[in-house]
Formats: C-alpha cells, sequence, structure tokens
C-alpha cells in the first residue's frame, strides 16, 4: 500500500520550506506517527554525512532530526554542489555521480527520476507518512523540462502540493495567485492549498489578503504561520539564511570576543558557526567580499570550501591574505576547517584536475602541510577526542586530498587512533579535517577557554528545544489536521473536539 505524502513547495526560494518540514516532522513525531522527510534535489554545498555512508543536504539531515530517525542517503538522494558559476558536483543517492555544467544536467536531470523514485520507495517503506520538500520554485518555465525537483517528481510519485507563500519579504499575494496564473491546470488541481509564512504582527489583519488569495485560486488557506524566532536557533540551510544585515548588526557586548569568518564564493559546511553564533560572549563576524577582516579579532576560521584553490585565489584578490598575516601578527588565533585547513599549509597541488583544471597554488604558509588533492572523496562520520583538552568530539568528514607535512606530527584530535589534524609550534594555528567541532559541548567549552570566555550553551539541546519550538507554533497556527487529510489519511476525533487542529495524536487510517 503506498504511504501517505504530501510535497511542501514554495513560490521561491527561503520562504520557509525546509524549517516548515523539520517543525512538521518534530510535530507529527510528538503526535506519535513515524515522519519522514524527502528532497528529490537540493543545491547546496551545506552537506552531511548520512548513517547509511554518503552525503545528503545539511537541511535533510536536520529533517531526520526532527523526525526521530537517522538521516538516510535516500532522504535527498540528489544533492548538486556548486563548484562554479556554471558548472555542479552531482551526488546521487550518497555517491559522486558527475561534474556537470548547468546546460548540461538541465538536459539530462530526467535521467535521474528513477532514481529518485526508488529512493521516495525506501524511505515510504519506513514511514507512515513522508513529507516531501521542493526546491525553489515550481513556476520556473526554464527548468520545467526534466523537472525532478517540484512539479516534476509530485506527478511522477502522485504526491499533492501545499504552496508555501514569505509574507515577510512582501508580494506573497502577487506570488501566490501569479503561481496560480502561470502554472497548467493539471498542476494547479495539484496544489490543495497554500500556507502564509512568516508573518510578523497580527495575523487577523492579512484576513482579507488571505480571502483575495482564496477567490482568485480557488485554494483553501492552511494557515497564516507567525515569524518563528526560535527558528534562527536552528543550523541554517544556506549562507543567506546565516546571517542578516552587515557585521555592525551583530550585536557587540564589552564581555565578548570577536570570530571573523570570511565569506568564500563556494563556502561549504557553514553550519560549523552554528553553535558559536548560539553563545551570547562570541560574536560571530562574517567578511564579506570588499570587507577587512576586522582588526579585534581574538579567532579567525577558514571555513570549509567546495572548490578549495578557487576561493584561496578569491582570499587573495580581496586582500585578505594580507589582514589575516596581520591578525597572525597580533597573536591572533587561526582556525581552519576541512578546505580551510588546506589553505593554511605552504602548498595546494590538484595534479588530476579534481576541482577543475589541473593546477597548483601557495597556501598561506601559516602551517607547514601540503595537500594533494585526489578524486577520492572522504565521506565519514567520526568520533574521538581534542588532544589539547581531552574532550570529547564528534563530527564527520567530506573532503578531497590527504595533507602531510612536519606539523602534523602535532595533530588536533585524536579519532580512535587516527590523528587529524596540524598545529603550528606556538599553537595558535590549527586545522582539521573534521567538520561539527563545535556542535560537541565539551570542546567548544574548553576552546572557548582558551580564548578567554566561557561557554554558556548546550548545542545540541539548544537545536533540540527550537525544533519543539517550532512544531507548537505550526500546532498553533496551522491545519496539521488538514495536511493529514490531504496526505491519505482519514482522522477520526470525539465529537467533543470540535478544533481544526489537534495536538492529541489522532487515529490514523489510509484510505
Amino acid at each position: 500500500m503506498k504511504t501517505p505524502a504530501i510535497m511542501i513547495q514554495g513560490t521561491g526560494s527561503h520562504v520557509g520550506k525546509s524549517v516548515l518540514v523539520a517543525g512538521l516532522c518534530r510535530a507529527l513525531l510528538q503526535r506519535g506517527m513515524k515522519p519522514a522527510p524527502f528532497k528529490p534535489q537540493n543545491m547546496s554545498n551545506n552537506a552531511a554525512v548520512a548513517a547509511d555512508g554518503g552525503e545528503i543536504g545539511r537541511a535533510q539531515a536536520l529533517q531526520a532530526r526532527a523526525a526521530g530517525r537517522p538521516a538516510s542517503v535516500h532522504m535527498n538522494p540528489v544533492l548538486l554542489k556548486p563548484e562554479s558559476e556554471t558548472g555542479a558536483q552531482v551526488i546521487v543517492q550518497g555517491q559522486r555521480f558527475a561534474t556537470m555544467r548547468a546546460a548540461e544536467y538541465t538536459r539530462r536531470k530526467g535521467e535521474l527520476l528513477p532514481r529518485v523514485l526508488e529512493s521516495f520507495a525506501a524511505i515510504g517503506e519506513q514511514a507512515d507518512i513522508v513529507i516531501v520538500e521542493g526546491a525553489g520554485s515550481p513556476a520556473e518555465m526554464n527548468l520545467r523540462a526534466g523537472d525532478i525537483a517540484n512539479m516534476g517528481f509530485a506527478e511522477a510519485a502522485d504526491v499533492p502540493v501545499v504552496l508555501v507563500g514569505d509574507i515577510d519579504r512582501g508580494g506573497v499575494i502577487a506570488s501566490l495567485v501569479g503561481m496560480h496564473a502561470v502554472l497548467p491546470a493539471a498542476e494547479r488541481a495539484r496544489i490543495r492549498g497554500f500556507i502564509v509564512n512568516k508573518m510578523r504582527g497580527d495575523p487577523a489583519l492579512f484576513a482579507d489578503g488571505v480571502r483575495f488569495i482564496e477567490d482568485r485560486t480557488g485554494w483553501d488557506c492552511l494557515g497564516v504561520v507567525p515569524w518563528i524566532t526560535a527558528a534562527g536557533r536552528l543550523p541554517a540551510e544556506d549562507i543567506l539564511g546565516l546571517f542578516h544585515g552587515s557585521p555592525d548588526s551583530v550585536p557587540d557586548r564589552p564581555d565578548s570576543i570577536t570570530v571573523a569568518v570570511p565569506l568564500f564564493p563556494r563556502i561549504a559546511n557553514f553550519d560549523d558557526l552554528d553553535p558559536l553564533r548560539l553563545e551570547p560572549n562570541v560574536r560571530v563576524v562574517p567578511v564579506r567580499p570588499g570587507e577587512a577582516i576586522p582588526g579585534n579579532a581574538a579567532l579567525l576560521i577558514l571555513p570549509g570550501s567546495k572548490s578549495t584553490i578557487a576561493d584561496l585565489a578569491f582570499l587573495r584578490q580581496q586582500g585578505w591574505d594580507i589582514d589575516i598575516a596581520a591578525h597572525v601578527r597580533r597573536g591572533g588565533r587561526v582556525l581552519g576547517l576541512c578546505g580551510g585547513y588546506q589553505m593554511l599549509g605552504r602548498l595546494i597541488r590538484d595534479p588530476d584536475g579534481a576541482e577543475g583544471p589541473a593546477a597548483e597554488i601557495a597556501g598561506l604558509g601559516l602551517l607547514d602541510v601540503e595537500t594533494t588533492l585526489t578524486a577520492e572523496k572522504a565521506t565519514i562520520g567520526v568520533r574521538g577526542v581534542d588532544l589539547e583538552s581531552g574532550a570529547a568530539v564528534r563530527g564527520y568528514e567530506i573532503h578531497l586530498g590527504r595533507t602531510t607535512g612536519s606539523d602534523c606530527a602535532r595533530p588536533v584530535l585524536d579519532l580512535g587512533g587516527r590523528m587529524d589534524g596540524a598545529r603550528s609550534r606556538d599553537g595558535l594555528i590549527e586545522g582539521a579535517y573534521v567538520h561539527g567541532l563545535f556542535a560537541s559541548d565539551d570542546f567548544r567549552r574548553a576552546y572557548l577557554s582558551r580564548l578567554g570566555v566561557a561557554s554558556t550553551v548546550l548545542a545540541e539541546e539548544a537545536v533540540e528545544t527550537a525544533l519543539d519550538d517550532v512544531a507548537a507554533a505550526l500546532e498553533q497556527h496551522l491545519s496539521i489536521d488538514r495536511l493529514l487529510a490531504i496526505a491519505g489519511f482519514q482522522i477520526h476525533q470525539s465529537s467533543s473536539d470540535t478544533t481544526a487542529t489537534s495536538t492529541k495524536s489522532p487515529t490514523l487510517a489510509t484510505p
């Protein structure tokens, strides 16, 4: 029997689909159900290592956590990791499939539909409902041929759709009504309702707007969801969600330290920074192109990169190498993670063209190490200890290449007997391949103590609490029972329960 499913599509990117799916997964889990997330195609350099091996989008890993289940490569069968303005590495069911330019992928993406449907079926076998997330907007007519991300998938899998619009960015009425205008009739009929997301202020003030949309589209409004502050405590899906405004908008306190992070064009796995952003004594400052690295930074983090050589060249174009040298002369600490670790060395070689044309580039020379990139990719979850403090760490590796050199004799981590990373003689410059270090509370506490500040946050607990808070907001403002009915459930409530949305565990029956 087919597993009930519903697909959350959006009028555009960044309308809050990922958070809504995570919140729904947590809300249904709390109702005693077995939900599972699914995203046919994602585009992000923010990847996670799934429990069954291989890569998926970081947002799907968070959604799996919200659903109370291990992350699986089948939750995000196609992951596009941009390597340039026109090309991306294509990950299929967790493994590197090919590197394609955008035009080639547009021609060939339809070939991946059988793999996508195979993964969808695999996820459905383990769940009693699948919450599917679309990508971008289904109205991008230039991307419609061979679509596997939105309506192409929904029609192939016969999944009903709910459309989400973002009122905070403005134009939500035009976005939803315009979507109805441009979609073919069969696809309009597949959309069973809409959600207005990120409402600030009194939802009653938008009642006329809801009626206007309903009259023009024939779709029912399933809820006006407020701006959920707790969503800001969740790992961001992409860099646009990580920082808002200018560096001056990041709160500064006299008892806090500044952590500066240059934003590379192909920055990857930037959720490494999320636990630091939660710390009230830490001011994480994004350094955007054209800006200087702040001179008062106690710590400079060079984050991961999907294209290390290209991003290192970009770093120099911005003059950030000069700022980094000045930071080091002032006695500031530098931590390189994955690609950032590779940049700290003397040399990076790419003899086989793993990142593009074969190349060799001088590194920043802050660690006595060299890196040779290879086509073979490491994707593995790891556990170990921080060698300086003895604190336990847990994280994951996703990288190309091998790093060697004399500073590797002073490793940063012991991963069950396998040493990782390198440290300078004075201990101020460090690099490691492991992502997710700061999510380990003991490690983060020990590391921040070296910088003279106390950690006051339990990061894992903060994420769990945020997921619960998002779920509670959706239970209050979204008609989850109607969503379940659209997905194919019949909900039996007592005669005394007349509310549209119930926080009780429903009795479920597939039709």
